[in-house]
């Protein structure tokens, strides 16, 4: 259960501001959909504008990275810090711009591997090797 109320779109088109942040996402990405990540943003609109704001100018547009790569990015993040929500918007993000399930299957393998390795190296607390440290 959602610890916010979810502003549907009757209410956002009486709050200019979430009324112009729903409007872009609906034009940037080409699409009627406001996720419910947004509509609990909504209740403050200030934080609403400031995360849409970052995440179009880093997810959209002219960008290194593939938009399919940047998604497979963010369900890695997400699988890392417990986002359920988000590995499924970014997972349906991913497929939507090309991920194959060969692709999908290959990422969880990495994904598996990588939090392996990282507890592992942790736990040994091992020192860096120094043809890694950038500058050395």
């Amino acid at each position: 259960m959602a610890t916010v109320r979810l502003i549907g779109d009757e209410e956002a088109e009486t709050i200019p501001a979430v009324k112009a942040v729903f409007d872009d996402i609906r034009a940037t990405r080409q699409t009627d959909f406001i996720n419910n990540f947004w509509r609990g943003l909504a209740n403050d609109p200030v934080t609403l504008a400031r995360v849409w704001d970052s995440l179009k100018a880093t997810m959209t547009g002219d960008t290194a990275l593939p938009p399919m790569v940047q998604e497979m990015i963010y369900i890695a993040v997400s699988t890392a810090n417990g986002c359920s929500y988000c590995v499924h918007s970014h997972t349906a993000a991913a497929k939507a711009k090309g991920m194959t399930p060969d692709m999908h299957a290959e990422l969880l393998a990495v994904i598996g591997l990588a939090a392996q390795t990282n507890h592992l190296v942790t736990a040994m607390q091992l020192p860096v090797d120094a043809a890694f440290l950038v500058g050395e």
